[in-house]
């Protein structure tokens, strides 16, 4: 029997626990009986909780008789965990418990609570797009790569946002049992077996300048206007009203990246609109949003989101009035 033991915690994402466990639960139908998995939900006591959606939870057993070797060691992540205060008792069970699994990991944002814990550090981990920036900060140890669906380093296993965690126990299922065991249970769940493409493909490339009315703020806004340009730095360095070089500078200083990999990531998210809304070719979308030919901009695609423009098109097409959902 393969225990799993899931840590929860009042205000947890549901998804973030139910998602794994169905998983589990599901790969006993196509598994051996001897090798089947048990799944425990592990709280601070065994008194009714409310996840972040307002639903109750209960808990199999509390930290204090948690004690006994488990298979798997995972803790469910929640909206609040990112700006919580560390759970003294959750960050002492989840050190111990993670020494005597074989597997530990988290789920999303369940993350922060590893951390908190210590279990990061020197590790490569991802969690939820939305969080992974402030998850680097928080633990400079961990090495977090920001567009991984899930990871594994070693004895630590990490997801990306909510139904990652899905994707991460296939992933598991498929290395205790065998891939032919994890696609029967994703077509049981009717979920994909491996999905394509990391989570870049569901975040915005873009975000807001801190500073709405300085320089950077107006050469942002010129670019996303005039997406289908060709743009240099001296020409945005004119918008700027400075040097190329002081842009070059500036632009890094408040943004993190350089002017040329805004105008890349402003000409994906440009195309991802039309991809999203629009019935366009792939090539007027590419000259439109200024990649200048579908080829290259599939180059772009495949390096930036781990998916081709159609492949994109094909998961997150917007179907018009009274067309599919």
């Amino acid at each position: 029997m393969r225990t799993v033991a899931i840590a929860i915690f009042p205000g947890v994402q549901v998804l973030d626990v139910a998602g794994p466990a169905d998983v589990f639960a599901e790969a006993n139908g196509f598994i051996d009986g001897g090798d089947r998995y048990e799944t425990l939900l592990i709280a601070a006591d065994t008194a009714p909780l409310r996840a972040s959606n307002g639903m109750q939870m209960v808990a199999d057993r509390s930290f204090g008789e948690a004690v006994e070797p488990f298979s798997m060691v995972l803790v469910a992540g929640g909206p609040g965990l990112p700006t919580a205060a560390p759970d003294p008792l959750l960050s002492a069970w989840l050190a111990a418990a993670a020494t005597r699994a074989e597997l530990h990991g988290s789920i999303c944002t369940g993350a922060f609570a590893f951390g908190h814990a210590g279990l990061l550090d020197g590790h490569r981990v991802t969690t939820h797009w939305q969080n992974a920036q402030r998850l680097a900060e928080m633990f400079p140890r961990a090495r977090v790569e920001h567009d991984r669906i899930h990871l594994r380093d070693g004895a630590l296993v990490t997801s990306a946002g909510v139904t990652a965690g899905i994707d991460l126990a296939l992933a598991l299922v498929a290395e205790h049992h065998g891939a032919r065991a994890a696609l029967a249970v994703a077509k049981r769940l009717v979920v994909v077996a491996q999905r394509q493409g990391g989570q870049s493909q569901f975040s915005p490339f873009l975000t807001a300048p801190a500073d709405p009315d300085s320089p950077i703020a107006r050469v942002q806004a010129h670019v996303m206007q005039h997406i289908g340009a060709t743009f240099t730095v001296e020409a945005l360095a004119q918008v700027a009203g400075m040097s190329g070089r002081n842009l070059a500078r500036l632009f890094v200083q408040e943004t993190g990246v350089t002017p040329h990999e805004f105008v890349e990531r402003a000409r994906v998210d440009a195309a991802r609109n039309l991809l999203e809304g629009s019935d366009r070719a792939l090539k007027a979308v590419a000259y439109d949003c200024g990649f200048g030919s579908a080829d290259r901009m599939r180059i772009v695609f495949a390096r930036r989101l781990g998916v081709t423009p159609t492949q994109y098109r094909a998961s997150f097409r917007v179907q018009g009035e009274g067309g599919a959902g």
